[in-house]
């Protein structure tokens, strides 16, 4: 068998049983819209939701990092034994990548400061950064979480042309309506009410008093005014004068 053949084969047995190239795993997430994006050699292969750490005190920290430890079921001792399937570890104070039960909060800070993702997409994860390798995986985080009130839109103060304008409304004066104008006086605060309402007052009628007749007692004497009287006759009307 010439040699260069069998140095041939050699190299072909070499190259078959030498394992193959491990790709760079790049996992990026972004707090501000809590989003994960993981890249294969910068090919984009996967975009999830997250939740990442929930207000200041358990803020996931933003930065740069080698994910370095990897355990399919870990529970946490910090906090009563939660489960924390398929992690991937990246902090030395323990932030890890994982699967979370809590899937309706995921696309909000929902965590302790470690990187939540529902059960099935953290399998798939964890399945990657496996065959490629965790010394292989960059995990690098951005933004800055959201909090939990919602955004409120505050009035803008007012510019100083903006006072200016509205100092000079108020000192100018009141004119009424020029000579001429159709503009009705009544009503107006320029000029001074000087027309009084007419008042109406309703007539008074008085009721008739009619005198009632005097009738002298029948059967009794009338009796006649002393002389030098004028007398009047009740019935008549006709007046009399006694004489002495």
């Amino acid at each position: 068998m010439p040699r260069h053949s069998l140095a041939l084969a050699f190299a072909a047995c070499a190259l078959a049983f030498t394992p193959a190239a491990q790709a760079a795993v790049q996992v990026t997430i972004d707090k501000s819209i809590q989003q994960m994006t993981v890249e294969i050699d910068g090919r984009p292969l996967y975009h999830w939701p997250v939740s990442t750490g929930k207000g200041a005190q358990y803020d996931t920290p933003n930065g740069k990092f080698k994910a370095f430890r990897m355990e399919r079921d870990h529970f946490s001792k910090e906090w009563d034994d939660a489960p924390m399937p398929h992690s991937i570890f990246f902090t030395p104070k323990g932030h890890a990548i994982h699967g979370s039960f809590d899937t309706k909060r995921l696309g909000t800070p929902a965590s302790h400061g470690c990187v939540r993702l529902s059960p099935a997409n953290a399998e798939k994860l964890y399945a990657l950064v496996e065959q490629e390798g965790v010394l292989n995986t960059t995990v690098t985080l951005t933004g800055v979480a959201p909090s939990g009130a919602p955004a409120v839109a505050r009035k803008r103060p007012p510019r100083a042309d903006e006072l200016e304008q509205a100092d000079v409304q108020v000192q100018q004066p009141q004119f009424g309506p020029r000579y001429g104008s159709n503009q009705p006086a009544y009503g107006n605060p320029y000029y001074p009410q000087q027309y009084a309402q007419p008042q109406y007052a309703q007539p008074q009628y008085a009721q008739p008093q009619y005198a009632q007749p005097q009738y002298q007692p029948y059967g009794q004497p009338q009796t006649l005014p002393r002389p030098g009287y004028v007398y009047r006759d009740p019935y008549t009307g006709q007046l009399y004068q006694q004489r002495y």
